[in-house]
């Protein structure tokens, strides 16, 4: 199972627009606190729109109590990083859980946390222009990135609602 884990999220909208990615792609949601904001702020179900109901998700005191109760295999993501999320296999062939690390919004991950290791150290390529992604956009990018190498699990290909051959009706 694949596992999004944010270290210290301070604003909400960011938060509720990654709640809505997990529910999207059946991804567990870990929040570290301290958090930046209540859980049921209006911001966040706004941003989370009618899904936190369908999201799976743990909050923890800290870091420690977090990896405490997680075991699997910890991936960072830092603008210091010196490796690009793609140049990792999130096939997940030994069956381990997989947790995508991400900072809080103004400082990041922790340096203690990441020269623990740097061999899981990453960043998304960018220009120099900007100094880092929108959290949200990252989570995105890196949750398809491995569930692209894993052939998207049990996710849906085609829309459920409308019908497969939506395109094709004349109505």
């Amino acid at each position: 199972m694949n596992n999004i884990v944010l270290y210290e999220p301070e604003i909400p909208q960011n938060t509720g627009n990654i709640m809505r990615t997990c529910v999207a792609t059946n991804t567990k949601l870990h929040l570290i606190k301290p958090l930046g904001f209540e859980l049921d702020d209006a911001h966040l179900k706004r941003s989370g729109v009618n899904y936190i109901d369908k999201l799976n998700y743990t909050v923890y005191e800290n870091f420690e109590d977090f990896k405490s109760k997680n075991e699997g295999i910890y991936y960072y993501f830092t603008r210091y990083g010196h490796k690009p999320h793609t140049s990792f296999d999130y096939s997940n062939s030994e069956g381990k859980e997989l947790y995508f690390i991400f900072g809080k919004e103004s400082t990041g991950i922790p340096k203690e946390i990441l020269k623990k290791d740097l061999d899981h150290c990453m960043r998304i390529p960018m220009t120099d222009n900007v100094r880092a992604l929108n959290v949200s956009n990252s989570v995105a990018i890196v949750i398809y990135e491995a569930l692209r190498q894993q052939d998207y699990n049990d996710l849906l290909r085609e829309e459920p609602h409308k019908g497969a051959d939506y395109l094709e009706r004349e109505d």
